[in-house]
């Protein structure tokens, strides 16, 4: 067995959608160590501002510990210089720790996106590249979701419209891709309002 077999990974889908009045996270819940599942509850998609929302796949470990830098590098931000962090400045913290860590990597592809005077959402690698985008994706899963978002996706629709679109598209990534699964699927929308976990529930209806 490779060592890097023994690391537990998100394995994972986790995809991103800019809408014309916010932005749809979404993701798949399984983690996986090498071929067997380790975790069907895990959380991809996580909180960093109240406007401002990141997705996680690769090493568990190495997102768990970017996720703590990046909660306590925005509140600093916004604490030095008395105003909300923005979402292209989020994303820049997050490229600048990935890069300074650019020979000892985080095993990590992240997507990070919100709301501040208009959606917007990145994709950030592993040695801290940041891309906008209006279609994100991450994991083995990824190829059959950007299939059905492809098929389906609008710009111009709202998030409310996208929301089905975001389900049908990690749905079907873990129906066929092995890595990708879970109990339940994590959709979770950014716009003025704030953000909004999607119920279990709210995620049937929408369908």
């Amino acid at each position: 067995m490779k060592m890097e077999d023994n690391h537990r990974k998100t394995g994972t889908t986790t995809i991103g959608l800019l809408c014309s009045d916010g932005v749809i996270l979404a993701a798949d819940r399984q983690v996986t160590l090498g071929n067997l599942v380790d975790n069907s509850e895990f959380q991809k998609v996580y909180e960093i501002k109240q406007h401002i929302g990141m997705t996680t796949a690769g090493s568990v470990a190495d997102a768990q510990r970017v996720l703590k830098i990046m909660k306590a590098e925005t509140a600093l931000y916004e604490i030095q210089r008395s105003r909300e962090i923005t979402v292209e400045a989020a994303a820049t913290l997050l490229g600048n720790l990935l890069q300074n860590n650019k020979y000892y990597p985080y095993f990590v592809g992240l997507t990070i996106g919100g709301i501040d005077s208009k959606p917007r959402l990145y994709s950030v690698d592993a040695i801290g590249s940041v891309v906008p985008q209006r279609i994100a994706f991450e994991g083995s899963g990824s190829p059959i979701a950007l299939g059905v978002l492809e098929a389906g996706y609008k710009n111009d629709q709202t998030v409310k419209d996208n929301i089905p679109l975001a389900i049908k598209a990690v749905n079907a990534a873990r129906e066929r891709d092995i890595y990708s699964g879970g109990k339940r699927i994590d959709v979770v929308t950014i716009t003025k309002k704030g953000m909004k976990f999607l119920t279990e529930e709210e995620i049937k209806a929408a369908l």
